[in-house]
């Protein structure tokens, strides 16, 4: 099915607002009569659906958490009969217990819509083929956007992850023009290319679509310069509805144009819990407004980023590029630092390979952090250690705390086809 017209692309300012108020005050509606949790949060805050007269209102009711989704494992958060859902997504529940969302056969119509409308929004076209490299089953990522490819009239390939020399071979033999996968998981495929013989700018592919992990503007450069695409972010999270939440448009790639006819977006303190105004940087919070099985209210993603106004689509606001979320930061000696800020500098310095692991140590009293980075095939031993004492200066001088590094053989470091795992975490419990 091609994919539908887009009115709400064409409007302005004040419909937009008028359109997010009506569909607010009728997901508030919606979640506290039929969802327990809700019902009691409310109730607790002193606040009840009504109490919503302006888009301004939502700040006096409460935040949503992950640990309030776990709590209510596994249909608890669930505002539809059991027998009204038509598909079910989990979190891997490595951290704990894994978090479920649901969807209605009409959530599942409105997320196929807003991920065709990403990625037309990144260049992608009816009638090309996208490469879809996401994990397929309950990860939200890998059905998530196949279903939107299709609905913009896309031919699919359901590559998964894994296998990365077969994925290699798809890409030459079918001749794919948009990837879809993380970004991590895009230079390991690029890593295969080249081990293979084969020039990444030689191929096909002209659109790289990545998401479900941060990633930097040095990453972009990396990618867009030995693949010769255009390199674009799509941000999602399952609890609000997975992939097709906001999309960088490749005319601007200046952030992400939030899809706001049915996420509202908010930016709050991370400490104070305060609103903040547009262009100030906090952690970003969503309500869904047009979910049926799990509406969600003020939920906090634990991303860090900021708003401001549209561009390539006016009525809609970006979000920066998140880099970096809440839960990621280390405060080591007194210093914030987050992973992104060691990948910006490892990807600035010759003879490092842009795949690095974070290791957190304890000696003595003090918590110490080790920079793991692979070294690129053709450094020599010179080079690693010029590279070794570059990476050490750089984090010294550009974030004012001391690391140590190590510069690795190629392929040394653990791969992943999904999220990369950056931190490891030694200290002692």
């Amino acid at each position: 099915m091609a994919a539908r017209s887009d009115a709400a692309e064409g409007f302005t300012h004040e419909e937009l607002a008028a359109l997010q108020l009506e569909r607010l005050r009728a997901t508030l509606r919606h979640a506290y009569a039929h969802v327990p949790f809700y019902r009691e949060s409310f109730d607790k805050a002193g606040v009840r659906p009504e109490d919503c007269r302006s888009l301004a209102d939502l700040a006096r009711f409460p935040f949503t958490t992950k640990a309030d989704l776990r709590d209510n494992y596994p249909f608890g958060m669930f505002a539809v009969p059991e027998s009204d859902v038509r598909r079910i997504h989990a979190s891997s529940g490595t951290t704990g217990q894994p978090t479920v969302v649901g969807y209605t056969e009409r959530d599942l119509d409105m997320w196929a819509d807003v991920v065709a409308r990403s990625i037309r929004a990144a260049g992608g076209r009816p009638g090309q083929k996208v490469h879809v490299a996401y994990g397929y089953g309950l990860f939200t990522g890998g059905l998530g956007v196949h279903y939107g490819a299709e609905r913009l009239g896309c031919t699919v390939v359901p590559a998964s992850g894994g296998m990365t020399a077969r994925q290699v071979r798809l890409i030459q033999d079918f001749r794919p023009e948009i990837i879809m996968v993380t970004p991590s998981y895009m230079l390991t495929l690029l890593d295969e290319f080249e081990r293979q013989g084969i020039d990444p700018r030689t191929t096909s592919l002209r659109t790289g679509i990545f998401g479900a992990e941060p990633w930097t503007e040095e990453m972009r450069r990396e990618i867009e310069e030995r693949f010769a695409i255009d390199a674009v972010d799509i941000y999602g999270l399952s609890e609000v509805i997975g992939p097709g939440v906001a999309q960088e448009c490749v005319e601007t790639k200046d952030g992400l144009h939030i899809w706001e006819d049915h996420f509202y977006p908010e930016v709050v303190d991370p400490v104070t819990d305060e609103v903040l105004a547009g262009g100030e940087h906090g952690e970003l919070v969503f309500t869904s407004l047009t979910k049926e099985a799990m509406p969600v209210i003020r939920y906090r993603t634990r991303d860090l980023t900021r708003l401001l106004p549209g561009t390539a689509r006016p009525p809609f606001r970006r979000m920066e590029k998140v880099t970096g979320r809440c839960d990621d930061m280390i405060i080591l000696r007194g210093v914030n630092l987050f992973p992104a800020q060691i990948e910006e500098i490892l990807l600035r310095t010759p003879g490092v390979a842009p795949h690095f692991q974070l290791r957190l140590t304890r000696e003595g009293r003090m918590d110490a952090l080790t920079v793991r980075a692979e070294s690129r095939r053709d450094a020599c031993a010179a080079d690693r250690t010029a590279a070794a004492e570059a990476v050490v200066r750089a984090v010294k001088d550009g974030i004012g705390v001391s690391v140590g590094v190590e510069i690795v053989d190629p392929e040394t470091l653990e791969r992943s086809v999904g999220k990369i795992r950056r931190m490891v975490d030694e200290r002692p419990k």
